[in-house]
């Protein structure tokens, strides 16, 4: 099953810290990022698993912000190879993760790579990067594979997203029919395709820069995608800081992922848009309270609040001494704490009338 219903008012927030290649290829540096993500509370840690040459062609160039933080003395290939986490190696995260009580997660960038995470590792769910949403390939394989899969959806539009759950409920039907276009629109449309989709498959959304400016956030897209697909939908986020995710799981996210590292001065093309360890915790802990602070739509009284109504509200009171028999007006009747007595709003009924008895200044009034 899928993390979170998003229907649900109640439903906790999963928070996932972002590892990926931040280990900078080193296992004591990748057991030390789950480390630091299970001291701060978080729910999963994610690595990417993926060989280097299966995703990286030798013509491809760096991204601008890669080439800020890496240099431009090598190629994506020669970076990437460096950055790949061997498979032995998530063996023994795999293991440290069950030993420090929070999930292990990986995101696959190749097929090899999905049925290693799945078929060796026993992973429940499945992480698919932005960069893979019209990878229809791995899209498939992973499907076909029947895990739970959160999907995020940097740099695409509604189209390219429901292209996406197209081929990856076609996977999920087990279908036998080749696979087309077609095909895939037509599996999205079927209730059991949708019957799928909504078991097994959540959103996403995602500004795909590193750091990601807060005015191209758009976190209102949440609410879209959640409309015009009726799944569970959260926010991978790039941003700098914690206000973003916090907001996020405000307007409704039901999962979080965010990017973490042990120092932001580390080479490497991630660390300096993550958070620090202590950055991290700070992130959890203020997800926590807002989805305490969620609470219910019905508008009544909490229960704290109900010690103080009698402090916090008026009642009716003489203003000055009051004579039996003497009629209350503006000049003798006013609204005082505590709320103990006549509500104000009888106020207008009580004006015209004879005072029942003596009343002192600031005494209630009652008749």
């Amino acid at each position: 099953m899928i993390w979170a219903d998003s229907t649900t008012v109640s439903q906790r927030v999963r928070v996932i810290a972002e590892a990926g290649v931040n280990h900078n290829g080193s296992l004591d540096l990748a057991l030390r990022l789950v480390d630091a993500a299970a001291e701060a509370g978080a729910d999963a840690v994610k690595f990417q698993t993926f060989k280097a040459s299966a995703i990286v062609s030798r013509f491809a160039s760096k991204a601008s912000y890669q080439k800020e933080t890496t240099g431009t003395n090598e190629s994506q290939l020669e970076m990437v190879r460096k950055l790949e986490l061997p498979l032995q190696d998530h063996h023994a995260l795999l293991t440290h993760c069950k030993q420090r009580s929070i999930e292990f997660l990986s995101t696959p960038f190749d097929r090899q790579s999905a049925r290693f995470l799945i078929c060796e590792l026993g992973l429940e769910r499945i992480k698919l990067a932005s960069g893979e949403i019209t990878n229809a390939p791995l899209l498939l394989a992973v499907a076909q594979l029947g895990k739970p899969v959160i999907l995020s959806t940097g740099m695409s539009t509604l189209a390219e997203v429901e292209n996406a759950l197209g081929v990856l409920a076609f996977g999920y039907l087990g279908s036998l029919a080749p696979p087309d276009g077609a095909v895939f629109r037509d599996a999205f449309v079927s209730s059991a395709g949708q019957s799928m989709l909504a078991e097994r498959v959540s959103l996403l959304h995602c500004t795909t820069e590193y750091p990601a400016p807060f005015e191209q956030v758009n976190l209102r897209t949440m609410d879209t995608l959640a409309v015009a697909f009726s799944l569970p939908v959260g926010l991978s986020d790039h941003t700098l800081g914690i206000a973003v995710p916090i907001a996020a799981v405000a307007r409704g996210a039901c999962i979080i992922e965010k990017h973490f590292t042990l120092d932001k001065t580390m080479p490497g093309p991630d660390h300096r848009a993550s958070l620090e360890p202590a950055e991290l915790a700070a992130m959890v802990s203020g997800i926590r309270q807002v989805e305490a602070a969620l609470g219910s739509p019905v508008k009544r009284p909490s229960q704290a609040e109900l010690s103080n109504r009698s402090v916090a509200r008026k009642s009716l009171v003489a203003l000055r001494p009051v004579q039996r028999g003497e009629v209350f007006s503006d000049g003798n009747l006013g609204c005082k704490r505590p709320g103990q007595g006549l509500s104000p709003f009888m106020f207008w009924d009580t004006l015209g009338r004879a005072a029942v008895r003596d009343f002192d200044e600031d005494e209630p009034i009652e008749y």
